[in-house]
């Protein structure tokens, strides 16, 4: 959960809706593995909000989270088992009654079953329903037989009805079948999960759960996500004032080593390196796309396979391509507010936030029509009024390369972009919508 640990889109969720259903009224409890380096004063993040950390030295004061340079901890299967059944022993102790346990992913995915199994007979949870969110559904906790007594759990668990997958312990497969409701962050993506091409093997679980899963759009922090406010762009502006916008382009192009150009467009990419995110797509495109007239930044830290090929890519189109293997949270602001197109040729992609905080700066996304990416951005040319980005279908570098093309041409005709940016800045993509969403939700499972 941000700002305590992260290492993705789940602790941005994690850290954005509790607050958003605070001010909704609902009374919330977080639990989370007080992680190494996990420092606390409070235990309430809000009048509404309280967050409360597992301890264990042997299982969370580690490096990192989930593990380290020779793969994942062998023992995650026994850490997060220990940490469900504590954070649901811990609201007993507190005396605090929950409607509705959301859990995430498949370190938490346990919990719903816990709740049916070995808390099933306790009347402190009688009427306790459970909500397990997948954000990304090609992780799912996979571990070996042996290990599964670790869970607590009767051995005949370990079933095609229940953990069992292809002969090893998936813990999410069983939180997807014992969880009263099930969600995911977006309804293309809740769509998706259910073929085989999206589905990682689970497809036919989801599908038989089908009348249970919701797709729910995640929202982003417009107090972080806001040029308006921004304390780390070159000149504060809004869809009402853009003027600030050019500066910030001016200071982004000198800062990557640029011509300060205000006639080039500037193309960028923020995410992690990954296959997922089309980084395979963006290198085959990319001497085609460079020798154009554009600038392209590229911030992201990742697969360390792909940092040689982006290098050569930087030394082949010198001046007017730079890339920054990490993460700097004060450059990554400063390059969605200095762009004017953001990439993301996505594989897959559950929701996606770059291209909400890209619409949020006035910055144009260039997406494949995948997941929450299908569901958030309308192509310009497809829709005069509502289009907010460029949307292209293959997982092909020719396809890629045409939107960046059409990009271009809107880049050429400054009364449109100037519309299309201060559409774009006007859309709304915020937590409360998307928590007002989650507390319908909560109700239906509640029966109240």
């Amino acid at each position: 959960m941000a700002p305590f640990a992260s290492t993705g889109g789940l602790a941005d969720v994690a850290g954005s809706l509790p607050l958003a259903l605070g001010k909704l009224g609902v009374e919330v409890k977080i639990f989370m593995p007080r992680y190494r380096g996990v420092k606390f004063s409070r235990k309430r993040l809000s009048e509404k909000v309280g967050i409360h950390f597992v301890e264990n030295e042997a299982y969370f004061n580690r490096a990192s989270l989930y593990g380290n340079e020779r793969g994942d901890y062998p023992d995650n299967l026994e850490r997060f088992a220990f940490f469900c059944r504590a954070a649901l022993e811990s609201a007993k102790g507190l005396g605090f009654r929950p409607d509705v346990v959301h859990a995430n992913d498949w370190q938490t995915a346990p919990a719903p079953v816990y709740l049916k199994t070995l808390f099933a007979g306790d009347p402190f949870f009688e009427k306790t329903k459970t909500l397990l969110t997948v954000h990304n559904l090609a992780y799912q906790g996979h571990f070996p037989h042996r290990l599964f007594p670790a869970l607590g759990l009767n051995e005949g668990l370990f079933s095609t009805e229940g953990f069992e997958f292809y002969g090893k312990v998936n813990l999410l497969k069983g939180g997807l079948l014992f969880a009263d409701a099930l969600s995911t962050v977006s309804p293309t993506y809740a769509q998706e999960m259910q073929t085989r091409e999206y589905g990682w093997g689970l497809e036919g679980v989801i599908q038989k759960r089908r009348d249970k899963l919701r797709g729910i759009l995640n929202g982003i922090n417009r107090a972080l996500w806001n040029p308006a406010r921004d304390r780390f762009i070159a000149e504060r502006y809004s869809a009402r004032s853009p003027g600030g916008k050019a500066a910030c382009k001016a200071f982004l192009q000198k800062d990557c080593g640029f011509a300060a150009d205000p006639a080039t467009p500037v193309f960028a990419m923020v995410s992690r390196l990954a296959e997922q995110k089309g980084i395979d797509i963006l290198l085959e495109a990319a001497d085609d796309f460079l020798s154009k007239k554009v600038n392209f930044v590229l911030l992201g830290e990742g697969d360390g396979a792909y940092a040689t090929p982006i290098q050569n890519m930087k030394r082949r189109h010198p001046g007017k391509t730079a890339a920054f293997l990490e993460f700097d949270i004060r450059r990554a602001h400063r390059i969605y507010a200095g762009a004017d197109f953001f990439l993301m040729p996505s594989l897959f992609e559950p929701c996606g936030l770059g291209q909400l905080i890209s619409l949020a700066y006035g910055t144009l996304p260039i997406v494949r029509r995948t997941g929450g990416l299908a569901d958030t951005i309308t192509d310009i040319d497809a829709d005069k009024k509502a289009g907010s980005g460029l949307v292209f279908e293959e997982r092909s570098s020719a396809d890629f390369l045409s939107a960046i093309d059409r990009a271009r041409a809107a880049f050429g005709d400054q009364t449109r972009l100037a519309s299309l940016r201060q559409s774009a800045m006007r859309r709304d993509f915020s937590w409360e919508k998307s928590a007002g969403e989650y507390l319908k939700y909560y109700r239906e499972m509640a029966g109240s």
